[in-house]
C-alpha cells in the first residue's frame, strides 16, 4: 500500500504535488473542526487543532536538533535553551513595559539571529569535545538559561513570566480596506496559528532538505562518521560544527518566537530540561539524520504525547499520568534500542552502482596495488 502511494506520488508533476499539499493544508483545520464537533457531541473536548499546532512546533524544534545530532553527530542535551532564548528575546522586544514593542515580523528574524549567536557561543568551547563531554557541556547550558531567566527580573519578570507579549499586527491591511482598528486581531485563534506554523514548518523543512544535499551537509555527515578522517580529508571541523550549532539554534529561535506569540505569555517552566529530552526522543525514535522521518515521527510522537498521554490517560489515571508519560517513553527507548536502533523512518544511504568500465578500472587498480605490495 505504501509503495503504491509512493509510486503514484512520484509520477505526479511537481506543480501537482505542491498544489495537492497546499490544498490539504488549507482544508485541514476545517476537517479538524468537524472531528472536534463530533467529539464534543460525545461529551469530550480534546482541543485537536491546538494539539496539532503544538505538535508542529515540536517538529520544527526536532528538525533543528536533527541538524546537530542527526547530521553532525553531536549530542546536545540543552537544546531547549535556544527555544527559551528565542521566546524570551521576542518577549523582551515586544513586552509593553519595555517600551520597544517591535513588530512581530521583524522580531521573528531578530530573535532567530540572537538564538543563532548563542548557538555559536555554546559551540565555541565545545569544538574539542566529543561524546559524553559535549553532552555534559550542552546540558549545563540548558540548565543555566532558565536560572538566568528567573533572576533577570528587570528584563524577564522572573518566575512570573512576561504577559502580554506581541502578536502579528495587520494594521496596514485594516487601513487599506477601511476596516476598524483591531478588526484583524488574531488573538489565540488556533486556525490562524495553524497556517503560521505550517508556513514555518515548510520553511524549515525546505532549508533542512537543501542543507542535507549541500556541501556543508556532506561535511556534517563526514564529521559524524569519523571526525579525524574528515579532518584529514580537508573538512574544516570548526566551521562545520559552529554552523551546525548556529543553524540548529536559529530554527529553535524561530519556533520560540511563534510559540511565545501564540500563547501570549512565556514562563521559565515552559523550557525545562524535559523539553530537550523529549526532542531528543523524537529524533531518536524517528531516525537520526532522516529529515522526512523526523517530520512524520515528530507529528506522531507529539500527538501521542499531547492527546493520549496528557488527556486520555489523564482521565483514566488522574494521579499518575505525568509519571507514566516518562515510563512509556523509557520503555519505548529500550524497545527501539534493542529491536530497531535505526528508528521508525531511518535515513536512506545514497549509493551509486559502478558502470562496467568503472568496475574494470577499480579491479585493475586493486590488482596493481596487490602486486606492488608483494
Amino acid at each position: 500500500m505504501i509503495n503504491t502511494i509512493r509510486t503514484w506520488w512520484s509520477r505526479l508533476p511537481n506543480a501537482a504535488q505542491i498544489t495537492l499539499v497546499a490544498a490539504l493544508v488549507i482544508l485541514f483545520p476545517f476537517v479538524i473542526d468537524i472531528a472536534e464537533s463530533a467529539i464534543r457531541a460525545a461529551g469530550g473536548n480534546l482541543a485537536l487543532l491546538t494539539q496539532v499546532n503544538r505538535a508542529l512546533i515540536y517538529v520544527v524544534l526536532a528538525l533543528g536538533l536533527n541538524i546537530v545530532v542527526g547530521f553532525a553527530g553531536m549530542l546536545d542535551l540543552g537544546y531547549a535553551a535556544f527555544f527559551a532564548i528565542g521566546a524570551y528575546a521576542f518577549g523582551i522586544l515586544t513586552y509593553p513595559s519595555h517600551g520597544i514593542q517591535m513588530s512581530f515580523f521583524l522580531a521573528l528574524w531578530v530573535c532567530a539571529a540572537i538564538a543563532s549567536f548563542f548557538g555559536i557561543v555554546v559551540g565555541s568551547p565545545t569544538l574539542r569535545l566529543r561524546g559524553d563531554y559535549l553532552a555534559i557541556v550542552t546540558l549545563a547550558f540548558g540548565e543555566i538559561i532558565p536560572t538566568v531567566v528567573r533572576n533577570l527580573d528587570d528584563l524577564t519578570n522572573g518566575s512570573q513570566g512576561l504577559t502580554p507579549i506581541g502578536k502579528p499586527s495587520f494594521g496596514v491591511f485594516e487601513g487599506l480596506f477601511g476596516l476598524e482598528p483591531g478588526a484583524l486581531n488574531v488573538g489565540v485563534d488556533p486556525h490562524f496559528w495553524f497556517y503560521v506554523i505550517a508556513l514555518l514548518v515548510a520553511l524549515v523543512l525546505f532549508c533542512t532538505l537543501r542543507l542535507d544535499n549541500s556541501r556543508i551537509g556532506r561535511a556534517w555527515k563526514a564529521i559524524r562518521e569519523d571526525q579525524t578522517a574528515a579532518d584529514f580529508m580537508g573538512v574544516d571541523p570548526i566551521r562545520a560544527k559552529l554552523s551546525a550549532f548556529a543553524i540548529g539554534a536559529s530554527f529553535s529561535g524561530l519556533a520560540g518566537v511563534v510559540f511565545a506569540s501564540m500563547l501570549g505569555a512565556i514562563f521559565p517552566d515552559l523550557f525545562r530540561f524535559q523539553v530537550s529530552i523529549f526532542l531528543l526522543i523524537i529524533v531518536v525514535f524517528s531516525g537520526l539524520g532522516s529529515v522526512w522521518g523526523v517530520l512524520i515521527g515528530g507529528l506522531i510522537i507529539s500527538l501521542f504525547d499531547g492527546l493520549f498521554l496528557a488527556q486520555i490517560l489523564n482521565q483514566v489515571l488522574p494521579s499518575g499520568s505525568e509519571n507514566l508519560r516518562w515510563v512509556f517513553f523509557g520503555i519505548g527507548l529500550i524497545f527501539f534500542m534493542i529491536f530497531r536502533p535505526q528508528g521508525l523512518f531511518p535515513r536512506k544511504v545514497k549509493g551509486r552502482v559502478l558502470t562496467e568500465e568503472e568496475a574494470l578500472a577499480a579491479n585493475a587498480t586493486a590488482s596493481t596495488a596487490a602486486k606492488g605490495g608483494d
